[in-house]
């Protein structure tokens, strides 16, 4: 019997542990340093690998820091969000999105907020996490759609008011408003300002 399979599958572990090792170490880098101080070598010596292995592994800046930005999404609690835009009622369904992209914004801030500025020195990068905060634009219109087809709004009204939570649920907000409060307070300010929204019809 032949060790190949078992050598395979051990040597693709041992990679995948320092897939994530680098991620993690990314996310430290960004919250220490920022984006002015993020490279594939500052990354590299927090890991404690190679500055090939991390280019190995991601092939640019650009790929690492769309990985990070995944990984704290996954860790963040986004996953959530099939399960709330399952609830019939779109009104809970709105109240849990927000409530779910609070808890992702304020999950690791300083790297989320590193990762945001980061976008203004390079096109690419900002286009995909554009491309990734579209989906919440995308499920904000799923509900309001159906706020609409239930009379709750008027169906004239549905793209500014897709477009006006869509900025009211975005981290930016979310920063401002938590600056001075606590991760609950600035959630259910934001709660309550897009319910109230939504009830001018």
């Amino acid at each position: 019997m032949t060790p190949r399979p078992y050598r395979a599958r051990a040597r693709a572990e041992a990679t995948e542990q320092t897939r994530l090792r680098i991620i993690a170490a990314a996310a430290a880098v960004l919250r220490a340093k920022g984006a002015g101080g993020f490279s594939l070598e500052s990354v590299a010596k927090e890991a404690g690998v190679t500055r090939l292995t991390v280019y190995n592994q991601f092939g640019s800046r650009r790929a690492l820091l769309e990985a990070v930005f995944d990984d704290r999404a996954a860790h963040g609690g986004l996953h959530r969000l099939a399960e709330a835009m399952t609830d019939p009622e779109p009104l809970a369904a709105m109240r849990r999105l927000v409530e779910i992209f609070c808890g992702f914004w304020s999950f690791d801030r300083g790297s989320l907020a590193s990762l945001h500025a980061a976008t203004s020195g390079d096109a690419e990068f900002e286009a995909g996490l554009q491309s990734r905060n579209e989906r919440r634009r995308k499920a904000i219109s799923v509900l309001v759609g159906r706020l609409a087809s239930q009379g709750a709004i008027d169906p004239d009204r549905a793209k500014d008011l897709t477009d006006l939570l869509f900025v009211l649920t975005s981290f930016q907000t979310y920063a401002e408003i938590a600056a001075d409060r606590t991760p609950e307070a600035a959630c259910a300010l934001i709660q309550t300002s897009v319910l109230k929204i939504i009830a001018r019809g």
